[in-house]
């Protein structure tokens, strides 16, 4: 029996998120938490308070034992950016995209 969690429209760009969600994909949740635990990005904190409400779901909802948990699947997707305009010289304007992420943490028992 898996558990999901989900986090929508994150404040960071999918690309950096993506990079802190490979280190923890397939590893057991003990193992995936430390590894965030110690990474010094912004992501690893928003994947790690998703990956704990998956936990939480997983041992309330469906009774499923936390030791005999892996993190099965972390997906980033991107979310809906946000258009600004930075004033330039001369009159000009530059488009500034803001983006957003939906980040989904799937844990499994093994």
């Amino acid at each position: 029996m898996e558990a999901r969690s989900v986090a929508k429209f994150i404040r960071i760009s999918p690309q950096k998120a993506r990079l802190v969600a490979r280190n923890v994909t397939g590893k057991p949740v003990e193992d995936a938490l430390n590894i965030l635990k110690f990474t010094p990005k912004k992501a690893a904190r928003l994947i790690e308070k998703v990956l704990s409400t998956a936990i939480a779901d997983a041992e309330h909802n469906y009774k499923l034992d936390v030791d005999n948990l892996y993190v099965k699947e972390v997906c980033i997707n991107e979310g809906p950016s946000w258009k600004r305009i930075q004033p330039r010289a001369m009159g000009r304007a530059y488009r500034i995209v803001k983006r957003t992420s939906h980040i989904t943490v799937v844990i499994d028992e093994l």
